[in-house]
């Protein structure tokens, strides 16, 4: 897939306030800090696309932004608010856990949900909670395991296999994963093909 155009359209503080379903739409999640600002601009080819932060928590709404491809197709992407240990009251991050759970479960157009980790580390419990979560919920995503230029590809590898040998402890087929940088570009091409054959299956 080929993207020729991407704009930032609104910042919707609630789900039922979020634009007309009228595409396919691809959200990305994940905790704070793990680089989905800059996944999101590597993807659209847009530097500041996605405002990058070195603040943890900065996203705080559910961020719609519109994409057309050259293959005539056009889809929202969606940058929602991180799960974790943002510095923000308790009271604040119950909102933003309401609402995330209510656009996770109720935007009828979403095809796919991108679930980033940081690849640096091994197997967070957060994660694997979110995750398993989602199973539970029944919404299919996939694994983003992003920021691989900056450990050892053995590393990487070993961190990956990690995640996904605890998975299955309680899943049968591991979900579709994607080991990417947003500095190198890696996996860009292949999360792109993935959207462009949901989108062309759609």
């Amino acid at each position: 897939m080929e993207i020729i155009k991407a704009e930032y359209l609104i910042s919707s503080p609630s789900v039922d306030m979020c634009p007309k379903a009228d595409r396919p739409e691809y959200a990305f999640i994940g905790r704070s800090n793990v680089g989905k600002s800059s996944l999101i601009n590597a993807l659209t080819d847009k530097k500041e696309l996605a405002k990058v932060s070195r603040t943890p928590g900065k996203t705080q709404l559910i961020n719609h932004f519109t994409i057309n491809a050259k293959s005539g197709h056009s889809w929202y992407l969606v940058d929602l608010p991180g799960y974790g240990f943002a510095k923000r009251s308790q009271s604040l991050r119950k909102e933003w856990s309401k609402m995330i759970e209510n656009y996770i479960r109720k935007r009828e157009n979403l095809v796919n949900l991108f679930v980033l980790i940081d690849s640096r580390h091994e197997p967070q419990e957060l994660d694997l909670e979110f995750v398993n979560q989602l199973g539970a919920w029944r919404v299919p995503f996939a694994l983003v395991f992003t920021k691989s230029d900056k450990s050892t590809q053995r590393e990487v590898a070993a961190n990956v296999r990690r995640f996904l040998d605890a998975l299955s402890e309680s899943w049968e087929e591991p979900p579709p994963h994607f080991v990417t940088s947003a500095e190198k570009r890696t996996g860009i091409k292949q999360i792109l093909g993935f959207i462009s054959s949901l989108t062309a299956n759609g």
